[in-house]
């Protein structure tokens, strides 16, 4: 009997969560509205480490947040902040927390401006996918873009906060809007 080839990824393996969010998450398009702004929350918490602190927080992150409900967030006083503040559970992080905060109310404008935040987001990308060049390493994918840096800029302009161009383009290929995954990874779609 033959063993079975492992898989290759681009990242995870060896770590049961990250290899699950890998297989099941990065880069499969999302194209509701709350999962958008809930992953769009979590990313700017990832500003300045690394995404697997923030998956292995996420859950806690869901329950400190009220499963990341945009109204109620929107309503949160000094004491929810304080609140946030104390729990050890998320990142602790006084300008995100509040930023978390500014951008549920952001959101609620922009929902009432345009209607649908996803339509919103993925005209970045033309409505679709972007497949760069083939890469064969991290060091051959960018981590921004002119479509992140122009969703950045329009974000920014709505009223959000920590969404810089690289915040942007990490959650672009999270949630599908971009596809790096490398040619040696299972996921790997040919380019045309």
């Amino acid at each position: 009997m033959t063993k079975p080839r492992a898989l290759h990824r681009c990242f995870g393996t060896g770590d049961p969560l990250m290899q699950a969010y890998h297989d099941d998450e990065w880069g499969v398009a999302v194209h509701d509205d709350r999962a958008l702004f809930e992953k769009l929350l979590l990313d700017s918490f990832q500003a300045g480490l690394s995404w697997r602190t923030i998956l292995y927080k996420r859950e806690h992150f869901r329950a400190a947040f009220h499963a990341f409900d945009p109204e109620r967030m929107a309503r949160y006083t000094a004491r929810d902040r304080a609140r946030l503040l104390a729990d050890a559970g998320i990142v602790r992080n006084r300008l995100k927390i509040d930023a978390a905060i500014s951008n549920a109310r952001a959101y609620l404008a922009l929902q009432q401006d345009l209607g649908s935040f996803a339509e919103f987001l993925w005209s970045h990308t033309g409505g679709g996918t972007l497949r760069r060049r083939a890469a064969r390493s991290w060091s051959q994918i960018p981590t921004q873009s002119p479509e992140s840096e122009a969703m950045s800029r329009e974000l920014q302009a709505r009223g959000f906060r920590f969404v810089g161009p690289t915040i942007c383009y990490a959650f672009m290929q999270a949630v599908g809007m971009v596809d790096d995954h490398l040619v040696s990874c299972f996921r790997y779609q040919p380019r045309r």
